[in-house]
């Protein structure tokens, strides 16, 4: 619902272009006080109630400034199909300048019609083929899809066969319990890749494109052969400066002997410092930490920091001072009998 202080210019010639267009047709985006901003429209050439006559269509998205009708509008064409990029070129510059003639007036209306009479007079494919990259001539048969691009019949017939075959190959390589039945194939636009319905039969019976058809076979013209000699040197130059990699020569240089295969070879002297052999044979530093006891009778430990070798030599030392003392304690029990029996004996 239109805001009360929205022009009532405006307001009437939107109640006129709901009357003409159909719901589905016009598009209409307000702002947050209910005046309408923008206004869409797809814009069809005129061929009666002959839809499937209608090869090109476009966008149109007019933005109405503030101001509107007073103020210019903004006018953008979106989404062409069929078209070329010329014929869009001059659609936008006649309704830019149909805007600058109708300021002070409803111009909606009139930016339709002459939207409208240039797709009319366009309403034929222009571009090439997607499937074999000929363009359009008189005499060719060619289709449009659902989302308004044209092939030839017989490319497309051709380009959705192929694609059927390869998708029922690669089904057969699914295992029965991983196939889903429910999963068909669906043609697909080659350009948009949008789902597209066509007969592959009758579309085949189509004749080939014309320049299909009279497309010379390829030969080597002495123009090629001229750039194919300009390419050599160029490669050769880029090559000896080290521009372009030897793919064969990096795969010498990745590829790993056994020592079967290195048997005879001549084992050369590695630099000093960077063999592992060297560096495993050199000798570790002893490092000796002499600890100082506080009080009498301390026992000293050995120093956890030392190296491996000092703590093996430390802990047979301490080894073979336990097995001095088991094996001394009967001469010690003897010696103690000896002096008890010399303090005893009358002298």
């Amino acid at each position: 619902m239109a805001d009360p202080g929205t022009d009532e210019r405006v307001t009437d010639e939107i109640e006129a272009l709901k009357a003409i267009l159909l719901d589905h047709e016009l598009h209409i985006k307000e702002n947050r006080r209910g005046e309408p901003e923008c206004i869409e429209t797809i814009v069809f050439p005129s061929t009666g109630e002959d839809s499937q006559s209608q090869y090109v269509c476009v966008r149109l998205v007019v933005d109405l400034l503030p101001g509107y009708p007073d103020v210019s509008p903004r006018v953008t064409l979106r989404n062409p199909r069929g078209l070329h990029e010329d014929t869009v070129r001059l659609i936008q510059a006649d309704a830019e300048a149909k805007c600058q003639d109708f300021v002070g007036q409803p111009v909606m209306f009139e930016l339709i019609e002459l939207v409208r009479e240039h797709l009319t007079c366009s309403n034929l494919p222009s571009g090439q083929c997607a499937v074999c990259l000929y363009g359009f001539r008189e005499g060719d048969e060619f289709t449009k899809t659902e989302c308004y691009h044209h092939f030839h019949s017989h490319c497309l017939a051709a380009h959705v066969a192929a694609a059927e075959r390869h998708y029922r190959e690669e089904q057969e390589k699914v295992p029965l319990w991983q196939q889903d039945p429910k999963n068909k194939f669906q043609a697909i636009c080659p350009v948009c890749r949008e789902v597209i319905k066509c007969d592959v039969e009758n579309l085949s019976l189509a004749p080939p494109p014309f320049e299909v058809e009279t497309a010379k076979d390829f030969a080597v013209t002495a123009e090629l052969r001229e750039l194919q000699h300009q390419m050599a040197a160029l490669f050769l130059h880029q090559q000896q400066r080290g521009g372009i990699i030897d793919l064969e020569a990096e795969g010498v240089k990745m590829l790993l002997r056994t020592e079967e295969e290195s048997t005879g070879a001549v084992e050369e002297p590695s630099p000093p410092g960077t063999s592992l052999t060297a560096i495993q044979n050199q000798e570790e530093p002893v490092v000796t930490q002499v600890q100082h006891p506080q009080q009498f009778g301390t026992q000293h430990k050995p120093n956890q920091y030392q190296p491996r070798q000092s703590q093996q030599n430390h802990q047979r030392h301490n080894n073979h001072g336990h097995r001095n003392r088991g094996r001394g304690r009967p001469n010690y029990r003897r010696h103690f009998d000896r002096v008890r029996q010399a303090e005893t004996t009358p002298r």
